[in-house]
């Protein structure tokens, strides 16, 4: 049966095994929490470490020497970036 859609997006429901979830328990009272702000704490950890990763664009070696090349020895500008340069306004 299909539900109602939901207004209040501040709910989420999960679906554990028995095992997961008494290993979750014996965690959060260890920690003193309860099991909302544990699970919420380390889900967005785990969260914030994907999209840092995912921001951050990874190069090889190689690729890495590349830029620095580039960047201590730029090579001359060609038509199109001299046009470009011309065309901006005067400060």
């Amino acid at each position: 049966m299909p539900r109602a859609p939901i207004e209040d997006n501040s709910r989420m429901s999960l679906r554990v095994r028995a095992e997961e979830k008494a290993m979750l328990l014996r965690a959060v009272a260890l920690k003193h929490t309860d099991l909302t702000d544990f699970v919420l704490k380390h889900a967005l950890r785990a969260a914030k470490a994907v999209i840092e990763e995912a921001d951050h664009e990874q190069l090889s070696e190689r690729d890495s020497l590349h830029v620095l090349d580039l960047l201590e020895n730029p090579p001359a500008p060609n038509a199109r970036l001299l046009a470009a340069a011309r065309a901006m306004p005067q400060q």
